[in-house]
């Protein structure tokens, strides 16, 4: 993948500028929703399940991963809603 320099960057117009800054905005905001599942599946998964000697989860363990997962999401929509509010 090629680099561009400053002077490069310092070269464009304020059209190419903006566009590179909205594409930045959006891998920064996918890259932060991909940091937020994994620590999600992460806890989860420490939280919920007991053994990996054993390929299946148990109806327990199932439960429990369900229950968490519905947590996050619910926790997530509420903040972002909360935040869009405050707008």
């Amino acid at each position: 993948m090629s680099s561009l320099s400053t002077s490069d960057l310092a070269s464009l117009d304020d059209t190419s500028k903006k566009e590179i800054a909205t594409f930045l905005e959006g891998e920064n905001s996918k890259q932060k929703v991909q940091m937020s599942i994994h620590q999600f599946t992460n806890i989860c998964f420490k939280k919920c399940v007991e053994s990996v000697n054993d390929s299946n989860l148990g109806s327990q363990e199932e439960q429990c991963l369900s229950n968490c997962v519905n947590r996050f999401l619910d926790t997530n929509i509420r903040i972002v809603n909360g935040l869009q509010n405050t707008r």
